[in-house]
């Protein structure tokens, strides 16, 4: 279903690092897709508190009504699936329906299994390639029809990768192959939209303090995993949500207008090494 949510909001959004300056998004309309938690709620916090009108999308309804209840202007709410073909259609049609067109897409609905080739099964093969992949590929087309269609006036798509989709890691059997698709996908739309005004682009997070990274430390073994993890960022430390955000950002508004086809990390200097 598509639920529209004016709420009242909070008198301000949570502060987060990056370049200064508000409202760099005063009057896009922007889709953020898994914005019920993790990175997905940090970039619609930022893009709320840079003028964006926010249409959040998430399979989780009592966290898309927590956001919305946040966020300090109104929001519209998509309770659907990234992975099925009407849901995402609906998801973009929301913004279109609402506001008259589409700005930014930030395809970021992703799950985030972590096994070793021999742990996994062509099941939970499927169920990755289809929300991280398949989901991808549906927002971007349907963003990139509405943003190219009559009325449209080509736009910003950034797309949610991964170190694990740049480089390989340990336990990203499943989860890894699955962003080499968001990184080449980003790169392939890139070249074949940007004479019609579309400019897609990725960030490549490392390791974020997202809810289900933070769950780790209660589970076996995962205050050690952790621990190795930090050490292999040359900063020492793992991201925020709210990092990333600010890149996402960035990529979206007009400060990177002649940016294209680029996947940024945001991996305090992970890929680097």
């Amino acid at each position: 279903m598509t639920d529209a949510i004016d709420v009242p909001g909070s008198p301000g959004v949570p502060e987060s690092p990056g370049l200064p300056g508000a409202g760099r998004l005063a009057g896009k309309v922007c889709v953020v897709t898994g914005a019920a938690s993790g990175i997905g709620r940090a970039v619609a916090e930022r893009f709320a508190g840079e003028g964006a009108s926010v249409v959040a999308t998430d399979l989780d309804a009592d966290g898309l009504r927590r956001l919305a209840a946040a966020l300090p202007a109104a929001v519209t709410t998509v309770v659907g699936d990234v992975s099925r073909d009407g849901d995402a259609r609906r998801m973009i049609g929301a913004a279109v329906e609402r506001h008259g067109r589409i700005d930014v897409l930030v395809a970021n609905a992703g799950v985030l299994p972590l096994m070793e080739i021999t742990e996994a099964d062509a099941e939970a093969w499927d169920h990755v390639m289809a929300v991280d992949g398949r989901g991808m590929f549906l927002t971007c087309k349907y963003a990139i029809e509405a943003m190219a269609g009559p009325g449209g006036a080509g736009g910003a798509i950034v797309c949610v990768s991964s170190i694990s989709g740049e480089a390989g890691q340990r336990g990203q059997a499943v989860y890894g192959p699955a962003k080499f698709v968001a990184s080449g996908l980003t790169k392939h739309l890139a070249v074949e939209w940007a004479d019609r005004g579309i400019r897609v682009n990725a960030v490549a997070p490392g390791t974020i303090t997202t809810e289900r990274v933070r769950r780790l430390r209660d589970e076996p073994g995962g205050p050690e995993y952790l621990a190795a993890v930090e050490r292999r960022h040359p900063m020492g430390r793992l991201g925020a949500p709210a990092e990333v955000a600010a890149a996402v950002l960035f990529l979206a508004s007009d400060d990177a207008s002649f940016i294209t086809g680029a996947v940024l990390p945001v991996d305090g200097g992970y890929l680097a090494q």
